[in-house]
């Protein structure tokens, strides 16, 4: 892996690798802008090797740097990709020793990054950070359960635009990953009236999740790509829809909770497909909205609704795809705000 080209070319500042031998603390910490402020770094504990930790810190932190900037918010964008320790995280005292050390390692960076909650890290282990540096935020918000109430949201306002309305009753929704998000969208769904597919790499939460709610329908990870449905709702960890599992498709819309949840090359190929995307960056931003900002879950979900708003007028005015729309905003304002000077020495209030 040429860790310098990749860098190069998506833009990045800096890439550090962070190690404490006593708590197995391992983890790529990717900073991909501070031009509009702090870059805000999602964290996330999972268990993969150094190689695919750095590719996910790379990724994750370019979309936290246009998400941060289509929010609206004072912020760069970042990523801390945490190994999980090899003794596990079962011992209470070994999670906040892990998080504690990240807190420590990241203290020097105050200026640049800020720490906030991911897959796999609660609000809990974020306050085990905050005892080491005040560069965290998220600790008194449910992000997960405000990222699934916007998800929901921004899917309406996208769905006015890709099938003629808003209204989500009977409209076939396929959700790919029912984690912490993915159940929650999943629950807003079911109430309005979709009919739902889903699907898991761990099939007892898609089980446990129709146990839940009546009429869905549970189908394995292999098998939803081919599942007829209206909107295919990406919530996993990345990287979930291949560019050449593209000609599966069977939806007329994608828009879900999971970053990157295709490549450019993927981008690429859903347009020549005819099939909208709205891009991860535009649509799950309600958690981190809240999480910077005063604003309750309805106000942080509003936000989404109304920018998804946004994106799909300017789609349609000038024919472009959403998801070129989406990040040509984001960039613009980066550039705008860049061009003034000194921008990054402020913090959301």
């Amino acid at each position: 892996m040429q860790i310098l080209e990749e860098m190069q070319s998506r833009g990045h500042e800096a890439l550090t690798l962070l190690h404490h031998a006593p708590s197995g603390l391992r983890a790529a910490l990717a900073v991909h802008s501070t031009v509009l402020g702090p870059a805000i770094a999602g964290v996330r504990l999972r268990e993969q090797d150094e190689e695919l930790a750095i590719r996910g810190a790379l990724a994750l932190s370019e979309s936290l740097t246009l998400k941060a900037a289509l929010a609206g918010l004072n912020y760069g964008g970042g990523a801390c990709v945490l190994m999980t320790p090899e003794c596990g995280m079962d011992d209470p005292h070994a999670r906040e020793a892990l998080f504690r050390a990240l807190g420590r390692q990241v203290r020097p960076m105050e200026a640049r990054v800020v720490l906030t909650e991911d897959i796999g890290v609660s609000p809990a282990d974020i306050a085990f950070v905050a005892q080491e540096t005040r560069s965290t935020l998220g600790m008194h918000t449910d992000t997960s359960a405000v990222t699934g109430y916007g998800v929901y949201r921004g899917m309406k306002a996208a769905a006015r635009f890709a099938l003629g309305s808003e209204s989500m009753r009977g409209v076939r929704v396929a959700i790919l990953g029912v984690g912490a998000v993915g159940r929650a969208l999943a629950a807003h769904l079911h109430r309005e009236g979709a009919r739902l597919t889903v699907a898991d790499d761990r099939p007892e939460r898609a089980e446990a999740l129709a146990e839940d709610l009546d009429g869905v329908t549970v189908v394995g990870c292999d098998q939803i790509l081919d599942a007829p449905c209206d909107i295919l709702a990406p919530c996993g960890y990345g990287h979930s829809i291949r560019s050449v599992d593209v000609p599966r498709l069977q939806c007329r819309l994608i828009a879900g909770g999971e970053h990157h949840p295709l490549t450019r090359r993927g981008e690429d190929a859903v347009k020549e497909a005819g099939i909208v995307y709205m891009p991860d960056f535009a649509i799950n931003s309600a958690g981190l909205i809240a999480a910077a900002t005063d604003l309750d879950m309805n106000q942080a979900a509003e936000r989404v609704y109304q920018t998804v708003g946004r994106i799909t007028a300017a789609a349609e005015q000038y024919g472009k795809a959403p998801h070129v729309v989406a990040r040509k905003m984001a960039e613009r304002r980066i550039a705008l705000i860049g061009s003034l000077g000194g921008a990054g020495t402020w913090r959301q209030a």
